[in-house]
């Protein structure tokens, strides 16, 4: 599950272990030695930093937090390379969260993804979900087992992931392309925009394709958990049995 850890040398011990961390929190106006010491360490692991006001770490925290706080996430981030590693012989299957937001869709997405052998999952490190205890619940365990990434420039991922010749394919409502006349197969990686905005455009314009679920109800959009499931079944059918 997701820990608060507060206090200086807590915070320090946790960023030297390795262990994966989502975020810390320094309060505003903290710059002596030991803190910048933890500035310093959560830069060189790549964990984003929020400046915050004191009330709210002593509401966080009781009051005994020496100015600093961590959220220790549920699960070990893995790295796109590892994610790649992962697939082996067979074309990778990668799923991308672009600034999703809710973490009940993140679980369920991750449960999903766990059931059709998806390789891995990429999130960024800003502005999007993490991996805490409600994602850790939702997933069913899934989380145990499903290799997350995160990223901090996610166009720069996806360059990568095309010049090692996956596909990229975003899920857009306003597609042309009709997700069950696409050709998913080969490796993939399907992107989910966020639940209200879908993708950013820097991220839209990075895919090689655009695929929509069609719809002939009022709403114009389903909940990103499950239209995930929908395409990430689609994609599991066409690799199994379209060889």
């Amino acid at each position: 599950m997701e820990d608060l850890i507060f206090g200086r040398n807590a915070v320090a011990e946790l960023l030297k272990s390795g262990h994966s961390v989502n975020r810390i929190l320094i309060a505003q106006g903290s710059r002596d030695g030991s803190i910048q010491k933890i500035f310093a360490l959560a830069k060189t692991a790549g964990v984003v930093v929020e400046f915050v006001s004191r009330d709210k770490l002593d509401k966080l925290c009781g009051g005994r937090h020496q100015g600093v706080a961590a959220y220790a996430a549920a699960a070990d981030y893995s790295t796109v390379e590892e994610i790649l590693e992962l697939a082996e012989d067979e074309p990778p299957f990668i799923i991308l969260l672009d600034e999703l937001e809710d973490p009940q869709n993140f679980g369920a997405i991750l449960r999903t993804a766990e059931a059709v052998g998806v390789h891995g999952v990429i999130i960024p490190k800003r502005r999007s979900v993490q991996l805490n205890a409600t994602v850790f619940k939702t997933s069913a365990g899934a989380a145990q087992y499903v290799k997350v990434a995160q990223v901090t420039n996610v166009a720069q991922t996806l360059k990568q992931l095309r010049e090692v010749g996956l596909k990229v394919v975003g899920s857009d409502m306003n597609a042309a392309i009709d997700f069950k006349q696409a050709d998913l197969t080969g490796g993939i990686v399907l992107i989910i925009g966020s639940e209200g905005k879908g993708m950013r455009r820097l991220t839209r314009e990075s895919c090689d394709e655009l695929i929509r679920i069609p719809m002939v109800g009022k709403i114009n959009s389903l909940n990103a958990s499950v239209a995930s499931a929908l395409l990430m079944y689609e994609i599991f059918f066409q690799r199994r049995y379209s060889q």
